[in-house]
């Protein structure tokens, strides 16, 4: 089980940090990430972080963004820098295994990526 929290509303320029607490062991080669969904716009992948610390990133969101994982914790977080109000979206976090970062980022947002939370809104204005 996902569990997204952090979310909230916040000004643009502004930071913020969100997280992904993992109930459960995950198979030791394991991708986890991120995506948003915004009405009237396509989910989009953000960020991903696979078993070996490699990340990928989108394009939209690199340097801004910055997606990290908590082994102790098994805890994923993603920092939100430098947020522009076509950041607000809710933020949902995925997991699956057998997948490199850069593999993750291109299928996280389809049906068969793998798990996903139901996601913490994040509001920028």
């Amino acid at each position: 089980q996902l569990v997204e929290s952090g979310g909230g509303a916040v000004e643009a320029g502004r930071s913020l940090r969100i997280s992904c607490a993992v109930t459960g062991r995950l198979r030791d080669n394991w991708n986890m990430g991120w995506f948003r969904e915004a009405p009237g716009k396509e989910r989009e992948a953000l960020a991903t972080i696979d078993y070996t610390g490699r990340t990928s990133y989108a394009d939209s969101v690199k340097g801004r963004f910055a997606i990290s994982r908590d082994n102790a914790r098994n805890t994923l977080f993603l920092d939100l820098n430098a947020l522009k109000p076509e950041d607000t979206g809710t933020y949902r976090c995925g997991s699956s295994w057998g997948l490199s970062a850069a593999q993750a980022l291109a299928m996280i947002d389809r049906p068969d990526y793998g798990y996903w939370g139901d996601g913490t809104q994040v509001t920028v204005s």
